[in-house]
Parts: C-alpha cells; sequence; structure tokens
C-alpha cells in the first residue's frame, strides 16, 4: 500500500483530482472503494460555492459513483460557517449561486439587501453591474466584504471562467476595502472540515492538485499532503514554489496501484 493511504481520514479536492468536467479520472471507483470497505472518514472538499452537496453528489451519481451528500464540504458552507460564529443570524447581502445562498439560509443567517452585516461573493452565472453598484454600495455604508475563496479562475465547459476572486475584485478596487476569503488556502476551511468529520490533523492525508491551494492549506493546517498530477499543477512547476508536499503521485491511480 502507498504510504499516504495508510492515514486514518481523507481530505480531497475534487476538479483535477477525481474528475474533469464530466470525465472520471482514473482509479477513482478504485479509490472510493477502498476508503468505504475500510471505513476511513472522508470529505471531498472543494473551492466552488454554486452547487450544494446534494447536488454534488448527484453529480458524481452522473459519472457513476454513489457517495453520499453528508462527504462533500463546499467553501460556500464554510463561509457561513464562519460568519454565523461571527454573528449569529447575521443580515447579508449574497451574490452567488443556490449551494452558497442555501448554505447561508441553514446556518441561520437572513438576506439583507438594506443594511446588512456583510456582503458575501461566491461563483455565479448572474453577475451584473447592479448587483456590483449594490454591493460597493452596502460595503461603503459598512458592511463587510467577505469572499468564498480568493481563485480567480475555475474550470468551465469552454476552458477557464471567472471565478470568485475576480468577480469581486471590481467591489474592494472600488471601496479600497480587501476581502476576508474563507476557502483554500485559508486553514480555517481546512479546520471546520477536520471538525466535520470528527478527526485529528495528524491522521488526516489532504489530496489536491494545486499547490497555491491544496498543498499549501494542507501545510499551513499542520495536516500531511498529497499532490497528484492530474490537475494543474506539473512535477516542474513543484520546483517553483519554496515549500513541498509530503508526497507527490502521478495521479489516484498510481495511489491505489498497489491495493489488493
Amino acid at each position: 500500500m502507498h504510504p499516504a493511504l495508510t492515514k486514518a481520514a481523507f481530505l480531497c479536492d475534487m476538479d483535477g483530482v477525481i474528475y474533469h468536467g464530466n470525465r472520471l479520472l482514473p482509479g477513482i471507483p478504485r479509490f472510493l472503494r477502498f476508503l468505504q470497505e475500510a471505513g476511513k472518514p472522508y470529505l471531498f472538499l472543494t473551492n466552488s460555492s454554486e452547487r450544494s452537496p446534494r447536488e454534488l453528489s448527484q453529480k458524481l451519481g452522473r459519472l457513476g459513483l454513489e457517495v453520499d451528500e453528508t462527504h462533500f464540504y463546499t467553501s460556500a458552507l464554510a463561509t457561513a460557517a464562519f460568519l454565523s460564529s461571527q454573528k449569529p443570524g447575521a443580515g447579508v447581502y449574497a451574490i452567488g449561486e443556490a449551494g452558497l445562498v442555501g448554505a447561508l439560509y441553514e446556518a441561520g443567517l437572513t438576506m439583507n439587501d438594506v443594511n446588512p452585516d456583510y456582503v458575501v461573493v461566491g461563483e455565479t452565472r448572474s453577475y451584473s453591474y447592479e448587483k456590483i453598484e449594490k454591493a460597493i454600495h452596502l460595503v461603503l455604508g459598512g458592511a463587510r466584504l467577505i469572499g468564498a475563496n480568493p481563485d480567480l479562475t475555475g474550470p468551465g465547459e469552454h476552458g477557464l471562467s471567472p471565478a470568485c476572486g475576480a468577480l469581486i475584485a471590481p467591489i474592494e478596487l472600488s471601496t479600497s476595502r480587501k476581502a476576508y476569503f474563507v476557502g483554500k488556502p485559508n486553514p480555517l476551511m481546512m479546520r471546520q472540515a477536520l471538525k466535520h468529520l470528527g478527526v485529528r490533523r495528524e491522521d488526516t492525508l489532504m489530496i489536491g492538485d494545486r499547490m497555491d491551494t491544496d498543498i499549501i492549506a494542507g501545510i499551513e493546517s499542520g495536516i500531511e499532503t498529497c499532490l497528484v498530477l492530474t490537475g494543474v499543477t506539473t512535477t516542474a512547476e513543484v520546483e517553483r514554489f519554496p515549500y513541498r508536499p509530503s508526497h507527490i503521485a502521478a495521479g489516484i491511480e498510481a495511489l491505489v496501484a498497489e491495493l489488493p
């Protein structure tokens, strides 16, 4: 068995690790079977705030994998948990899709476009000048600016699409206020994921394909890391970073190759 798989619990990024768009990557069914048969606690983490855990579960179902929605944790859930811990029942003006808005509601936060405590931005396809203008007005009026994640781009159907970091930039620039980002590489999301699983960081492995989010988030959280090369990072690019993952693998398929 690969040394990385001896850990008791697993946090695993999604796009670039288990699938590319709507294509499942090699070795994933075997990896999932290993986790389930060994009784390993696991969470699939994503910085995307668009989809709810149920929608992510359904997406994997369409790809042939049965994974209950309790095994997914998104930056939307992390953002909602953070805001609820800061100010229970706070008012929020949200720019985002159903995954973000639903997570905010479920955490007991209320939608408020008049005098909210927070302006929260996530990925969305209904971005508009009017929403940017509204957000700027509210932030200048005292609302705190929160981003679900700092990603500038994400994978789309036709290549790269603007992500939360790009969408929130006009609000930051217009207000001279810097947003606080909850998703990876913020260790806060990692600690929330560990709490969600009920496991210790020493017993956990973080698997991801990005050095600047997945791997640094694991390192800064004290979690052992494994970089897979099926996503955005190449072996040559690893050398550009001043930190290194605990393990590097060609992909999940290479990790599970030694399993019985």
